[in-house]
């Protein structure tokens, strides 16, 4: 069968090729063009579109390049009547792949979506939009398989695909000796989230807080695909090493870590490592309008999937040096609070189970195809 696979950023490449690792074992005839990014082309997929080239966030920043998204919009369309697949497979980016769907749906051409966009978080309308367009829904967060039963839609809970990912990975004995770090030194991880947006907005305070721990080590999870200047500004920082495409890796042997507000947060969790979640929108007029829509106690996936304050939220005004240094001194050396973390993040576990989920999707689509 042939695949076509829309992903708009670093999380849904990722979870995309470990999809289409799962699809090729069990059709051996399996053909994948994609729009996502490294991850999806290594895995077997030719790439059509980059997602650096969609990443856009916010309100005003949509309309700002409205022009641009729409030419986008019409060259996937195009690209996916060219190409004719048996199935397109939408990885959240909701923005986008909900305008796809409908598009998908007047051509008859079947539709899957796997990672729900977090449409319970705002506009929750959107859910009879996805009821109506799309063939199955593949969820990866428990709560949601309730969400869309209340708008009379049954949808198909996998499991999370960040459990798949961190499973399957080996933390490489050599980071140490790659990255000029000293094995069993203390750092703290800094991962800044991947789109130009965030790192404007939240890499300036994450170097203040470097500057106001020099006796800490930092180390900045840094991608290859995000432009160079962007990391400029940490780069004379002595106690900030920048790491390149090895997040897991920098993960699995952190201490401590403050993550940009994401699916960072929940791999940090699963990883076991004690989090200060952060985030900043660069448009003050963007969080004003997120701020009188969303419909949520929390921004991030692991308090949002405990239902309580699991891990400390530092967002927009509330992101200030003092804040931040208090909330990563508690996570440094109070004892307590860093074992009762800890014990949160095991029932998030529980909660997610553990049955390998790429493996499932991938069982459950091809099922759906073949009736």
């Amino acid at each position: 069968m042939r695949y076509y696979l829309i992903a708009g950023e670093r999380s849904g490449d990722l979870h995309g090729a470990n999809l289409i690792r799962a699809l090729k074992e069990r059709d051996d005839q399996a053909e994948f063009r994609c729009w996502g990014g490294g991850y999806m082309e290594e895995a077997g997929a030719e790439l059509v579109v980059h997602y650096r080239n969609l990443s856009f966030m916010g309100f005003i920043e949509v309309i700002l390049y409205f022009n641009r998204i729409l030419k986008y919009i019409r060259l996937c369309k195009k690209d996916i009547l060219a190409y004719s697949p048996d199935v397109v497979i939408l990885i959240d980016f909701g923005g986008f792949n909900l305008r796809m769907s409908k598009f998908l749906k007047k051509k008859r051409i079947r539709v899957f979506y796997y990672i729900s966009p977090k449409i319970w978080a705002w506009n929750t309308g959107r859910a009879k939009t996805i009821k109506a367009n799309i063939d199955r829904m593949f969820v990866i967060l428990p709560f949601e398989k309730d969400f869309y039963r209340t708008f009379g839609y049954d949808v198909d809970y996998v499991g999370n695909p960040v459990v798949d990912a961190i499973r399957v990975h080996s933390p490489d004995p050599s980071f140490f000796m790659d990255t000029g770090l000293r094995k069993g030194e203390r750092y703290i991880a800094f991962l800044p989230g991947s789109r130009n947006q965030e790192l404007k907005s939240i890499l300036p305070q994450m170097i203040s807080l470097a500057k106001a721990f020099p006796e800490e080590n930092f180390v900045l999870a840094a991608i290859s695909t995000v432009p160079d200047h962007l990391y400029q500004p940490c780069l004379g920082v002595k106690n900030i090493h920048p790491v390149f495409d090895r997040t897991n890796d920098i993960l699995a042997f952190a201490f401590a870590g403050v993550i940009t507000s994401g699916t960072a947060t929940l791999e940090t969790a699963i990883w076991g490592i004690p989090q200060v979640v952060v985030y900043r929108s660069s448009s003050k007029i963007s969080f004003f309008i997120a701020r009188m829509v969303v419909k949520v106690k929390f921004i991030s996936l692991v308090n949002l999937i405990a239902n309580r304050e699991v891990v400390r939220e530092l967002i927009q005004k509330d992101l200030t040096l003092d804040n931040l240094g208090a909330a990563l001194n508690r996570i440094l050396y109070d004892q307590e609070a860093r074992s009762r973390m800890l014990q949160d993040y095991q029932e998030i576990r529980d909660m997610l189970g553990e049955e390998p989920v790429s493996g499932k999707a991938a069982e459950l689509m091809i099922g759906y195809l073949r009736e």
